[in-house]
């Protein structure tokens, strides 16, 4: 009974993904891709740890000033944890759409579209790509975050707009 009350308050905690359509495989897989988003919503550094392995690696591809792509690496999963941790005005709320879920055994990808705000104020958009391994313990972990980030040429769809003005 009390699996069953996890998983009811789980899916109603994250309405934006159609679990409907999900196996239990891949809820599982998206489980700490939330636990991610919840922590760096709530400003909390352990919750958002928990969704990572011990060794991660972080990168952000984009193109500077003079249209030349570029690959940044976080130089520590401490140095994220830190910045979601240290107190600040606006909640972060990143929103997430169209996940594409791979799982090869205990190997997973997920592709997905996201737009990120501070509080209500939009800020960037681009795709997040995760690698996940399933642990020992059967859970789902992030042992690697890519990402790309743009201001302009943003299609956020109409229904996470909406969600982040019911913030």
């Amino acid at each position: 009974m009390k699996t069953g009350m996890f998983y009811l308050i789980f899916l109603s905690l994250t309405p934006l993904v159609a679990y409907s359509q999900l196996s239990p495989a891949e809820i599982g897989v998206m489980q700490p891709i939330h636990k991610l988003f919840e922590g760096m919503q709530k400003g909390d550094s352990a919750m958002l740890h928990s969704a990572f392995t011990k060794l991660v690696t972080l990168a952000s591809i984009g193109t500077d000033k003079e249209g030349k792509t570029f690959i940044r690496y976080e130089s520590s999963l401490n140095d994220f944890l830190k910045a979601i941790g240290t107190p600040h005005p606006e909640a972060y709320n990143e929103m997430i759409w169209g996940e594409k879920i791979l799982i090869d055994h205990n190997f997973a990808q997920v592709w997905t579209d996201y737009a990120f705000y501070k509080g209500k104020k939009f800020s960037h958009c681009g795709v997040d790509a995760f690698h996940l391994v399933k642990e020992e313990d059967g859970t789902w972990k992030i042992f690697h975050l890519a990402d790309t980030r743009q201001k302009d040429g943003c299609n956020v769809p109409p229904a996470i707009q909406k969600k982040v003005e019911q913030l």
